[in-house]
């Protein structure tokens, strides 16, 4: 039979190797650090062996190793359930000397410090009993808290316990200041396509981490338990601690089961492409709504991701001393994020109804609106700056900017609109956001007409075009008039080929001339002044022209009134075909 022992169980009867194996199914109760019972049969088993015995303990009182040595020393092994070097590994050890000293040696503190155990406590042992105890902690990288060594039956368990977590905050505090200069390691794990991942790796660091891995496993569907699988999930834990990394991020959206189940192998924290998007635009969001947008988003992603871990989040339903009033952490974390929720939604909605009059006013002048829409990063902001004189924030970076930015613009015909520069789009731009941003992407939806702006220097230039076409086609945007553009002509090599494109460089100015002489062809398409001839008889149409478009100038003769209005070639043409075309001058 094989037994889970470890080290040196050469010439150890099996009788013993069962004994020992034993431990592996006891639990320890809460509040106990070290059971009597527990040093006791470590103290028969290691005098009748005159070898020392080491067991490792997890915080929830779990035995998960267990090692024989020599009759001077054990090996103490770098035992972690925490991949992350730098914090407490989450694990005591204890282990036994049979020469009766409880003292803790060199060796031992020295171990502390380099597997950055919870604790390390010496049980010395005599003729079968155990004799004195001898705890040590961490207090810092290079400080340790060694107190005087105990009677066997004097452990203060809770004392210890409780040592471990005021170590713990300490080193982790340690830890965080420690990252506020530095960035997370993160290893990449998707399924779909390596395209996909390498976009990933750009979010990663735009977000501000350091790619130390990325992995890909074909398959047609994700594990429903743990999205990649349980062999392919050992792997990557293995994979995470050969690289130090300090979070895992999946490229595709997790179930909160998803997340739970792959943090516990991995022992790294782990985030879904919708969570690294999101920290994304909470760090990018500079305006009030904005800020408000990004919120919502969040918790409508948190909501659905609640879960319960054991009787910490749950409530028993029903039975003696679980009736009556009160809620368990679950509910109460449900209903204030509902109650934040509605409070959010009711303050954009205000928000919303100020933007919805500024655009009543803009349509009541009958000023056309020209949207810049496109991928992230394809040089939106770059172009309004270039075309406009503007300094919006621009930079090499996905979703540089998020809030909606209008300039007013003149066509060399004399013609006024206004060009607004949009929030980028992504391929699996998560639900959350199209919904908290909603208001802001109807800028896009209403606009008149809609200048694409494509990246011609990214090799998957067509399947971004293909994202924002499924974008567009989401917010009802397929009515406007459109040019294509393709950006970054100072860098593609070759320009890629796009049927009507307009070929520009929004950093060096190339062909803007050519893209101003479009949006002014498009909007004279859907825009033009038009003289109209009203006479006497027919007084009252100027209270139906009037309200159409903006009133340029108005001449008032004998024969009746002349007024140039900037007016849509709709209007023009409903207003001929029931007044007649005499009413237009020509």
């Amino acid at each position: 039979m094989k037994y889970d022992i470890y080290g040196n169980t050469e010439g150890v009867r099996d009788s013993v190797l069962r004994r020992l194996n034993e431990l592996y199914s006891l639990e320890l109760e809460e509040g106990e650090y070290l059971p009597r019972e527990l040093m006791k049969e470590l103290a028969e088993v290691s005098c009748a062996l005159n070898r020392e015995i080491a067991i490792y303990i997890t915080r929830d009182g779990e035995i998960v190793h267990v090692a024989v040595g020599t009759d001077s020393d054990v090996e103490l092994i770098d035992y972690r359930l925490r991949r992350n070097a730098k914090r407490l590994s989450g694990v005591r050890c204890i282990h036994t000397h049979p020469n009766g000293d409880g003292m803790l040696s060199d060796v031992d503190l020295s171990a502390l410090k380099i597997f950055r155990y919870d604790a390390m406590t010496a049980v010395g042992v005599l003729k079968g009993e155990p004799v004195n105890v001898q705890t040590a902690f961490l207090k810092n990288d290079t400080e340790l808290l060694l107190p005087d060594p105990v009677r066997w039956y004097a452990v203060p368990d809770r004392e210890w316990l409780e040592q471990i977590d005021i170590s713990d905050e300490a080193v982790g505090r340690e830890e965080t200041e420690a990252r506020k200069s530095g960035r997370e390691k993160a290893v990449l794990m998707g399924i779909e396509s390596k395209e996909s991942l390498d976009e990933l790796a750009r979010l990663a660091e735009t977000a501000g981490a350091e790619v130390v891995g990325s992995f890909l496993q074909k398959r047609e569907k994700p594990d429903s338990a743990m999205f990649i699988g349980k062999g392919r999930a050992d792997e990557l834990a293995r994979d995470c601690q050969a690289l130090e990394a300090d979070l895992c991020i999946l490229d595709e959206e997790l179930t909160g089961i998803q997340v739970r189940n792959l943090e516990e192998i991995l022992r790294v924290k782990v985030i879904d492409r919708t969570a690294l998007i999101l920290d994304i635009f909470a760090q990018r969001a500079s305006s009030a709504e904005g800020k408000l947008q990004v919120e919502l988003a969040q918790l409508q992603y948190q909501s659905t991701r609640l879960i319960g871990q054991g009787l910490v989040l749950s409530r028993l339903a029903g039975g003696i001393g679980t009736r009556g009033p009160g809620e368990s952490k679950l509910e109460m974390n449900r209903r204030r994020i509902r109650e934040r929720m509605t409070d959010l939604r009711r303050r954009l909605d205000e928000l919303e109804r100020q933007r919805s009059l500024r655009r009543k006013n803009r349509q009541k002048n009958e000023l056309p609106t020209v949207a810049l829409v496109g991928y992230t990063n394809s040089g939106k902001s770059t172009l309004l700056n270039k075309l406009t004189g503007s300094d919006v924030y621009a930079q090499d970076q996905l979703f540089a900017t998020l809030d909606a930015v209008s300039r007013r613009m003149v066509t060399p015909e004399n013609t006024p609109y206004l060009l607004t520069d949009t929030v980028g789009f992504i391929r699996k731009l998560p639900h959350t956001l199209v919904s908290a941003f909603r208001s802001t992407l109807e800028e896009a939806a209403l606009a008149d007409v809609l200048v694409i702006v494509n990246d011609g220097s990214s090799p998957e230039m067509g399947q971004q075009h293909d994202t924002v076409e499924q974008v567009l086609l989401e917010l009802s945007a397929t009515e406007s008039k459109r040019i294509e553009v393709i950006n970054k002509a100072d860098i593609a090599d070759p320009m890629p080929a796009f049927p009507g494109a307009v070929i520009i460089s929004a950093r060096t100015g190339e062909g803007l001339d050519e893209l101003e002489r479009k949006i002014a062809q498009a909007l004279q398409e859907s825009y033009a002044p038009v003289t109209f001839t009203v006479p006497f008889s027919k007084y009252g149409l100027l209270a139906q022209i009037r309200p159409l478009g903006r009133v340029i100038t108005e001449n008032h003769t004998d024969e009746g009134t002349e007024l140039t209005v900037m007016i849509s070639k709709e209007d023009t043409d409903r207003l001929i075909s029931r007044y007649g075309a005499g009413i237009v001058k020509k």
